[in-house]
């Protein structure tokens, strides 16, 4: 064992005395050219090639490192075994990242690449002009050689889009309204912004589930129509119309599709804006992704008493608030070239009244989908059952007979969601005298409308709600300019 060890330190002292005779017969800048050209021929042999993305590009942040780091929290949640977790400003969500010098593989387009997040501590620096953090971070790519014209500029832009709709899903949603009198913020900016924290969503919402379904379907193909939209020449925009009695669920419904989707909300009050031209600043001013809402229309601004042909132009008198925003105005400002000014931007009206509206606002291009927003039906009543008491009907708490004659009376009157959910949080601590009262309201407001003669009337009507906007639509107002 003596001679062994005797033996090993011999070794080294050669070993030593080789490196300081190379060091003595070769200069450093032979060496690190030696070292260079071995490198290349190491990588001309090579079917890999790599790439760097450094975390600082010179002195700037370089994006596409926060968008590969990004990318790869998407999946590294699930397949990594050593993580670190992240937290942005302005974000709700806890993201997931590879820790130092771990590697994970990814697939695209059929070709599989590696990622290895690269961790150097820098040498203390004394003078610099801007201080660098102490550690040096990158990201390295591998693929094979072969697949790098066909992927790489397409596996980069891919990354960026998922990126950019991962910093979306994480950020806080915002709810703007335009300042009062056009005024502008600190920032230069017409809207004003809140935190949008509605706890809304399609499961919450009363509503028949196929309707509804029919809703979140069009709302996805509109979100994934890029390629549609361009290819057809059309801008990237949808309009929605939810029309129907108050109390129906038509904000719960806004909040429902910005939720989904994932976008910010501009409220507009078209109140405060004095002129056409205003208007278009304001929707120059709202982004891509966004739902930009204008509640009760019929109510906002004049836009049925509309002028004879004297002055066409105007439809709001000076006198009603001083407001000069013209039909014509709000219809670019939905359907003209100022709205093509962004992309994938929804724009929803309400009202409670369609038949009081202009037919040219409520055409396809302008209004794509008409939403009825109806009184309380058996299938969106289990559902506030089941919101705010827990009850299901496929459950025992509750008696078969008691489901069957909620089925019966509902449909025999005209509560809305708002009302009966207000029976619900009253009685929440008490579930079962909960539903004793909301019965017992139901069959009082049967027989009040018996009573009062006007439950066929009031059937009858609710029967002909759907078909007031057919009629709106085909029957052309007193006055009106078919050519809108």
């Amino acid at each position: 064992m003596k001679e062994y060890w005797t033996s090993l330190a011999s070794l080294l002292g050669v070993l030593a005395f080789c490196q300081t005779l190379l060091q003595l017969v070769f200069p450093p800048q032979l060496r690190f050219l030696s070292l260079k050209f071995l490198h290349r021929i190491f990588h001309l042999f090579s079917s890999y090639c790599y790439f760097d993305i450094t975390e600082i590009d010179g002195v700037n942040t370089n994006e596409l490192y926060n968008a590969v780091q990004l990318y790869l929290s998407s999946f590294v949640s699930i397949n990594g075994t050593r993580l670190s977790l992240t937290r942005a400003l302005n974000s709700s969500a806890i993201t997931f990242a590879l820790s130092n010098n771990d590697c994970i593989a990814d697939t695209f387009a059929g070709v599989t690449l590696l990622w290895e997040h690269v961790v150097i501590q820098r040498q203390p620096q004394t003078f610099t002009w801007r201080p660098l953090p102490d550690e040096k971070r990158g990201f390295t790519l591998r693929m094979k050689k072969k697949d790098k014209p066909l992927i790489l500029h397409s596996y980069l832009d891919y990354i960026m889009e998922k990126s950019n709709e991962i910093r979306r899903n994480n950020q806080d949603r915002l709810l703007y309204t335009n300042s009062r009198g056009g005024s502008l913020d600190s920032r230069g900016h017409p809207w004003e912004s809140v935190p949008f924290k509605h706890p809304s969503t399609f499961d919450t919402l009363a509503m028949h589930p196929v309707k509804k379904q029919e809703i979140m379907r069009d709302l996805k193909d509109f979100a994934d129509g890029q390629s549609f939209y361009h290819k057809t020449g059309r801008a990237w925009k949808r309009g929605y119309l939810l029309y129907g009695p108050p109390g129906t669920g038509k904000s719960s419904m806004i909040a429902a599709m910005a939720n989904y989707l994932s976008y910010d909300i501009y409220d507009l009050e078209l109140t405060e804006v004095h002129n056409n031209s205003e208007l278009r600043k304001l929707l120059m001013k709202t982004s891509s992704k966004s739902i930009i809402v204008i509640e009760d229309i019929d109510c906002s601004v004049n836009l049925t008493n509309r002028k004879k042909k004297n002055n066409k132009s105007s439809y709001c008198d000076p006198e009603d608030g001083g407001n000069s925003i013209t039909l014509s105005g709000l219809l670019n400002f939905t359907d003209g070239l100022w709205s093509c000014c962004g992309s994938e931007r929804i724009f929803v009206f309400t009202t409670n009244h369609i038949e009081k509206l202009d037919p040219a606002l409520l055409r396809s291009g302008r209004m794509d989908m008409h939403i009825y927003m109806t009184y309380c039906s058996y299938p969106a009543l289990k559902i506030l059952l089941n919101n705010y008491l827990g009850y299901e009907e496929s459950d025992s708490e509750l008696d078969c007979d008691v489901w069957k004659e909620l089925a019966k009376v509902v449909d025999m009157v005209e509560m809305t969601p708002a009302d009966i959910s207000e029976i619900l949080i009253k009685n929440r601590s008490d579930k079962r005298k909960a539903v004793d009262e909301l019965l017992e309201a139901m069959k009082m407001k049967v027989e009040g409308n018996l009573k009062g003669g006007s439950l066929r009337e009031k059937i009858s009507d609710n029967m002909e709600d759907e078909e007031q906007e057919k009629r709106a639509l085909e029957r052309p107002k007193e006055g009106s300019d078919p050519e809108i």
